[in-house]
């Protein structure tokens, strides 16, 4: 399961905003999917977790948007983390039009339960 943080700058729109949510649990499943954790176009509640929020006053960013996937490692995802990143921005940089994406994938040794 991923955990999907968005960090937004102020000028970015409500509009743009409920895109992204709509968008991204998709876009990322198709990222990080692998033989190991395949991906069956069927999202069930818990499968992509996403957290929105604000850039703060103290945060020192120049970027519009900014955002971190992580998602369990596994030697397949890890072998072409680079494309899978890509693909990422590039299908929130169309989605969204925005000029300054930047997005983060990380794959830490984790275990995942859920009820």
């Amino acid at each position: 399961m991923p955990l999907v943080e968005i960090t937004y700058a102020p000028h970015v729109s409500h509009k743009i905003l409920k895109e992204l949510a709509a968008m991204l649990p998709h876009a990322v499943s198709v990222a990080v999917e692998c033989p190991e954790e395949p991906y069956d176009g069927n999202l069930l509640p818990g499968d992509v977790e996403l957290r929105f929020r604000s850039r703060g006053p103290f945060d020192s960013s120049g970027m519009d948007l900014v955002i971190e996937v992580r998602s369990k490692w596994f030697e397949s995802r890890a072998a072409n983390r680079q494309e899978r990143v890509d693909g990422l921005c590039k299908a929130v940089e169309e989605a969204t039009e925005l000029a300054e994406v930047g997005v983060y994938l990380s794959l830490p040794v984790a275990a995942w339960a859920q009820s």
